[in-house]
């Protein structure tokens, strides 16, 4: 299933998404300043005039070059010509150029083969919902006018967001949104798969491959054949297994647990994560060639709480889809409309849930939690037993966080950059999570 085949979409460093194209520039020989942009489909290059960049050195055949884009790159073949064609020397009979790259073509001619990138406007977003995912503000409408645009290419997507805040529901919208529409969406949760056992459920096994692999087994990878992947909490995945997943994002082949031959795969690929990816490559802990390839787009999806306008419409939305659209007094939506949600959307759909089953109107006869503000103690044991296991796992890992940043700025009394030297991570990192925990400390 090829989309989008002749053009690559991608973000930039300041998040702007950018098209990647490819010309054909001549820049020796006898038709030397001639320029063709490469569009979709064969581009010919000869001294025919059928030809889509005609050349007038005689040295070259009158169909002496075939150039075509995959998503690959730029895949370009000699029609059996007679003075031939070269790349760096070498005379080539097909090759596939992943980067800028100069031919001669015959004894005279030399061509560019260049990446062009440009901007891509994506005007306004006119709606208040992408999918079944809702918002109208500012970020919200941003968000889902890139998403729109990425949607109907296969280009691979980096979704980054706190816990509760509807990344697998953008996904979902992604994926009914694409080519893939009809092919399967299929989940894989990387934080709750136990370690032992996600090589063969996402690669799959073959028959006797360990103890306990009574036949072969198609893995979850395999599965999503034809429709996109979805790679959830994706800075889970621990890093023996990250090279296995960079083969099957650069190949689209994977191998099975005790297998030599190989599986062709064609999915489109969307990844999810609460962590900051980057801190972790230069901890050591997430390869930087899978980032990269994984960040093709990358999009940052706002909580709740900077997005507060969109909450009475949620929460309508939300009773609603209940039965009970009527049945939020005012009063509540008001107060619904001031908290701060540090479970986001996810936690705001289970209060009004509460609200519509219990008919309580107040936050705490509700159970919504509050922000842990620095003094605090971790959740009680129960209190964690008491929530879903991610929200459980999320809370867990913030009250750690945030007590170990405490105690280890306190040591050194504010100085990040000692402590992030004790700490053996990156002084950046602590930035984030002082600036994440709130912490008012002096910053060094």
């Amino acid at each position: 299933m090829e989309t989008d085949v002749a053009s690559h979409l991608y973000t930039d460093a300041g998040g702007a998404l950018v098209e990647r194209k490819h010309r054909l520039r001549v820049t020796g020989g006898p038709d030397a300043g001639k320029e063709l942009a490469l569009e979709l489909g064969t581009t010919l290059v000869g001294t025919h005039p059928d030809n889509d960049l005609v050349l007038t050195d005689t040295t070259v055949s009158r169909h002496h070059l075939e150039i075509r884009v995959r998503k690959d790159g730029v895949a370009v073949r000699d029609l059996d010509t007679t003075n031939g064609t070269r790349h760096g020397g070498t005379k080539l009979g097909q090759v596939v150029l992943t980067g800028p790259a100069r031919l001669r073509v015959g004894k005279h001619t030399e061509i560019d083969v260049e990446p062009v990138d440009a901007p891509v406007p994506l005007g306004e977003w006119s709606h208040d919902r992408f999918g079944d995912v809702l918002g109208a503000g500012p970020a919200m409408r941003k968000l889902f006018s890139l998403l729109a645009r990425v949607a109907p290419t296969d280009a691979t997507i980096l979704l980054n967001g706190e816990t509760g805040t509807g990344k697998e529901a953008f996904a979902e919208a992604i994926h009914k949104a694409s080519a893939r529409a009809a092919g399967p969406f299929m989940v894989v949760d990387c934080g709750v798969i136990p370690k032992e056992l996600i090589a063969s459920e996402l690669f799959g096994h073959v028959r006797g491959s360990f103890t306990g692999a009574a036949g072969d087994k198609r893995g979850l990878i395999e599965a999503a054949h034809g429709g996109t992947l979805f790679l959830d909490e994706i800075g889970e995945l621990p890093i023996d297994q990250q090279p296995q997943l960079l083969r099957v994002l650069d190949k689209r082949q994977l191998r099975r647990v005790g297998d030599t031959a190989t599986v062709d795969v064609d999915i489109r690929v969307i990844a999810a994560t609460n962590r900051d990816l980057r801190a972790m490559v230069k901890q050591g802990t997430f390869r930087e060639d899978l980032f990269y390839r994984l960040a093709v787009v990358r999009a940052e999806v706002p909580p709740l709480r900077e997005r507060k306008d969109d909450i009475p419409m949620l929460a309508h939305h939300f009773a609603a889809e209940m039965g009970r659209g009527f049945d939020l007094s005012p009063s509540l939506v008001a107060t619904l409309a001031r908290h701060d949600w540090p479970g986001n959307v996810r936690e705001l759909r289970n209060v009004v849930d509460r609200a519509l089953s219990l008919g309580a109107s107040t936050l705490d006869e509700l159970g919504a939690s509050s922000p842990a503000p620095a003094e605090s103690s971790p959740p009680t044991d129960q209190a964690v037993l008491d929530l879903p296991f991610k929200e459980a796992k999320a809370a867990l890992i913030e009250g750690f966080e945030r007590d170990y940043l405490k105690h280890l700025l306190a040591k050194h009394k504010g100085n990040i950059s000692r402590a992030a030297q004790e700490a053996g991570i990156d002084r950046n990192y602590i930035h984030r999570l002082v600036k994440k925990y709130d912490l008012d400390v002096e910053r060094g």
